[in-house]
Order: structure tokens, then C-alpha cells, then sequence
């Protein structure tokens, strides 16, 4: 008959190989018997199921197995509780290449959600050790923690260069795509991008505000401003929605979308009638009439003209009306 480390480690590699379910079956027989161990399988119970029970059973557990305090932080973070992570492995001296990922990972998100260069920072230099030791550089998660230190460091064609080199392992992970495709927004790859957050299905990933922002970009840089439009009319009218407008209005502006940049910075102007909302709208009808004088492929309203008219007929800018009146002379003088 084996013994409990035995079994316990069996089922340990059947997690590893296949998955909770399997390993569960492997170890239950045991964990029903309340043998030697039962504390080490009450934990790698809990591991098996996803979490579940976690908040029961690790913070019993910290001072008996040692994982538990891993495991517990990794739980938080995952709930997003990330400063009860950070106060279980604030203290841990990292030994081995998964105490300095989670002590980078616990430290990168505390820095983002507080705003601290100094938590950055502490994840840079975690993460880049093991990416770059002699016995984690070829690995998956060696690579994986050199394409975050870069991230972190905003060097995103190093990024690229890691993220490339593992994909093969992540094609239907949607945070790694998440990542990847910010990556490649910021390299200027919009296209490739644009594909990668399409392919998204988490729901959290795609309500964040920095999602609709980078997939707004894209798809103006990808050339369908009108996508990155829909993205807009279908947020809440909140301050990020505000935030999302600007980015459309402007990005719009740079790559020569004028009427969507028009109809974005017409929004902005109703939203916040400042002199530099109004001037942003004027350029882009400006850009728009360029763009249907010159008969060019991208910036036209579906309507023409009347369409410009219609936006700086709404405006509450004095210049309005006198910018109208010369659009309709140089009509007529076209007749």
C-alpha cells in the first residue's frame, strides 16, 4: 500500500500533468482516513479545487505548511485583494524561482493600484532575476517574468521578443493576449492587436477602462474609426468615458479619420464647451470639407456636407454660425 507522501506526491504530479479533478481522486481515499499528513492534504486540497475554501483552510495552515502562505497571497491576488497579498509576502525571503514571481507579481500590482515607484521597482528587480538566471532563462516562466520586468520597464520590443518565443503555450490564454496585444499597440503593431483583444472572452478584462482605451486605438490605427466609435456610444457617460473620447478625438485627428474626430470632439465640446474642444472640432470639420474636396478614402461624412453643417449647427461656439455661412459660399460658388 503506498504511503501518504507517496500518494500525496503522485497526486501532485497528476495536478501538474492533467488537473484538480484527477489529482483529487488520487489523494480523497487518504483524506478521508485523517492519516499522517492530513494537514499537507487539507492544503493541497484546496489547490486542487481552484481555491476553493481557501480563506478556511490556508490561514490555519501558515505556520505548519509553508505553501499556504504562497498559496494564500496568490488567492488574494486573484481576488484582487492585493494588499492582504502584499502583507503575507512582505517579510518572505525569496529561495526559489516561484517565491521571486509571486513577490514580483504581489509587488507589481500594489505598485499600479497605489501608484509607488518603489513597488515597480522591488518587481523589476524580481522578476528580471529569474528571467535572466542561468536555470530559468529557457524556461515558460523564466520568459514569461523577463516579458514582465521589460513590461515593467516599458521596453515593449524586448517584451515582444519573449511574448513571441512562448505564445505557442498561451494561444487561448485571454490575459496573456491581454498583455501581448498591449505590447503590440505599443510597438505599432495596430492590426495584429486589434486581432489578439478581439479574441478576448473575459468579461472583467473586457469592461476595464484600459482595454476600451487600447481597443479603441487600435481600431482607429487598424483603420475603422467607426469600431472604436461604438466603443464610445457603448460605455457609460462617466469620467473614463470622457477619457476614451478624448483618445478617439485625438488619435482620430492624427491619422486623417476627421469625421469620426469631428463627431468625437462635438461630443467633447457638448460634454466641456472649452476654447480647445471647439478648436479641435473646428480643425476636424476643416478636415473633413479637405477630405471631400480632395474625394480621399477616409475622413468623409455619409451625408457630406450637410453633415458638417449639422455638427457646427449644434455648436454653442459665436465662431459657429460664421464658419457655416462660409461653407455655404464656397458651395454655391462650386454651382
Amino acid at each position: 500500500k503506498d504511503s501518504t507522501i507517496a500518494t500525496n506526491l503522485k497526486a501532485c504530479n497528476r495536478f501538474r500533468l492533467f488537473n484538480g479533478r484527477v489529482a483529487e481522486q488520487e489523494i480523497q481515499n487518504i483524506a478521508d482516513n485523517g492519516t499522517f499528513g492530513a494537514d499537507l492534504i487539507r492544503h493541497n486540497l484546496v489547490v486542487f479545487r481552484n481555491g476553493e475554501g481557501a480563506m478556511q483552510t490556508f490561514p490555519t495552515l501558515l505556520n505548519i505548511v509553508p505553501e499556504a502562505r504562497l498559496n494564500l497571497a496568490i488567492y488574494h491576488l486573484k481576488s484582487g485583494n492585493v494588499q492582504e497579498a502584499h502583507a503575507l509576502i512582505k517579510e518572505l525571503q525569496p529561495t526559489v524561482p516561484h517565491e521571486y514571481i509571486l513577490k514580483g507579481v504581489v509587488h507589481a500590482a500594489l505598485g499600479q493600484q497605489i501608484g509607488s515607484k518603489e513597488h515597480i521597482k522591488t518587481a523589476q528587480q524580481n522578476l528580471h532575476l529569474v528571467g535572466s538566471s542561468a536555470t530559468e532563462c529557457d524556461t515558460i516562466p523564466g520568459r514569461q517574468s523577463m516579458a514582465s520586468a521589460f513590461f515593467l520597464y516599458s521596453q515593449f520590443e524586448e517584451v515582444l521578443v519573449y511574448m513571441n518565443s512562448i505564445r505557442s503555450y498561451f494561444v487561448n490564454d485571454d490575459t496573456f493576449n491581454y498583455n501581448y496585444a498591449q505590447a503590440k499597440c505599443a510597438t505599432g503593431y495596430y492590426k495584429e492587436a486589434e486581432e489578439l483583444l478581439m479574441q478576448i472572452m473575459d468579461v472583467d478584462i473586457k469592461n476595464q477602462h484600459a482595454y476600451c482605451m487600447i481597443v479603441a486605438k487600435c481600431h482607429i490605427h487598424a483603420g475603422r474609426p467607426e469600431l472604436a466609435w461604438n466603443v464610445f456610444i457603448t460605455r457609460d457617460t462617466n469620467s473614463e468615458a470622457f477619457l476614451l473620447l478624448q483618445l478617439i478625438a485625438n488619435e482620430c485627428y492624427k491619422c486623417e479619420e476627421f469625421w469620426v474626430a469631428a463627431k468625437a470632439f462635438d461630443m467633447l465640446e457638448k460634454l466641456d464647451p472649452s476654447p480647445e474642444n471647439w478648436e479641435g472640432k473646428r480643425g476636424a470639420c476643416a478636415g473633413v470639407l479637405y477630405a471631400l474636396a480632395t474625394k480621399a478614402d477616409k475622413g468623409c461624412p455619409p451625408n457630406g456636407v450637410s453633415d458638417v453643417i449639422g455638427l457646427l449647427r449644434d455648436s454653442s461656439n459665436p465662431q459657429a454660425e460664421n464658419l457655416i455661412k462660409v461653407i455655404r459660399k464656397h458651395i454655391n460658388s462650386l454651382k
